[in-house]
Order: C-alpha cells, then structure tokens, then sequence
C-alpha cells in the first residue's frame, strides 16, 4: 500500500497539472488567446480551482518560465565542452521543440506585455549569469569581459538556430559543424 501523499505533494501534482494543460492551450492558441477557461476544461477543473494555484494567467506563465529555464541551465550546467555546442548548433538539436516554440510564444506576448517581457528579463538574465559561471569555470584563462561577449554570442547563435529550425535546413549540417568548431575555437582559445 502506497503513503498518502501530503498536502505539499498533491499542491504540486495539481500545479503540475494546470501546467500541462496551460502549456497545451498556449501551444494550440497562443498565450494572448489561451483563456483561463480552456486552461480549466483543459485541465478537467473549475476556473475558480486553478486560482486556488495560480493567482493568474501570467502567474501560469512565470511558472511555465520558469520550468523551461531550470530544465535549460540544468542540461547547461551538465556539460563540460563547448564543442558540444557546435554539434547542437549544426544539427539543430534541442533538448524540447515544444520548450522552445513556448519559448517563441513568451517572445511574441513580451512585445504585447510588459508583464511577460519583465519575466522574459528574468529569464534571459538568469541564463546569462549561469552561462557565464560556466563558461568562466570551464575556460579559466579568459577575462570576464571576454566570457560576458562570448556567452552573449552563444545566446545569439542558439536562439537563432531555434527560429532557423522552423524552416529547412539548406546547407550540409557537417560543414557546419565544423564551422561552428572554428567559431568556438576563435571564441575561447587562449590568446
């Protein structure tokens, strides 16, 4: 026979759940259209149940953020290499497409919601500071200045290649990958 779950585990079960059906809705409509009502019927609940969890839709957002951005600095934080990213970057891998077409979502509401481009900051600033922690660890010899540009650059060619991903790919991923080695090579060899 299993232990009743305590009342913290069953508040996380449901949140859990809210999210799964948020994150459904926001993928199907857009986080602009999504309602607190299909999030509800999504989620087989009342309107009134979700707000015992979340005081709001952008407080169903934060948390969804959230989520993503631990999942992203937890596989960050467990790779050692930057050749590594050449490889993600040449073939287009990611560790969740639905992640990041959620995370394409949170771009197109922060241009409607300065409620969402503050959690957006949040979220950037928080995978800055971890990449650059990292960065700096797995490449002592540069200067911090040096690790601020290169995380930067990083930031820039990963998120490209998440909005390139929409399309096809139209250049030999090989080929790439070793272009990408090169520019990581520029990036964080030592002087």
């Amino acid at each position: 026979m299993q232990p009743k779950a305590t009342q913290q585990e069953r508040h996380q079960i449901r949140q859990d759940e809210i999210i799964t059906a948020a994150r459904h809705c926001f993928r199907a409509s857009g986080f602009h259209a999504a309602s607190m009502s299909q999030i509800a019927l999504e989620a087989q609940l009342s309107v009134g149940q979700i707000y015992r969890y979340f005081t709001s839709k952008d407080a169903i957002i934060e948390e969804m953020i959230r989520r993503i951005i631990d999942s992203r600095i937890a596989e960050m934080e467990g790779k050692t290499q930057t050749q590594h990213l050449a490889q993600v970057l040449a073939w287009r891998q990611t560790l969740s497409q639905d992640d990041d077409a959620l995370m394409l979502e949170v771009a197109a509401e922060a241009t409607r919601n300065p409620r969402v481009a503050a959690m957006m900051e949040e979220a950037d600033t928080r995978m800055y500071e971890t990449a650059c922690a990292h960065l700096k660890k797995t490449h002592p010899h540069l200067d911090d200045d040096r690790v601020r540009c290169g995380v930067e650059i990083m930031a820039t060619l990963m998120e490209g290649t998440m909005l390139r991903s929409l399309t096809p790919q139209k250049c030999d991923p090989t080929q790439l990958h070793q272009m990408f080695q090169d520019i990581m090579q520029m990036l964080f060899a030592e002087k």
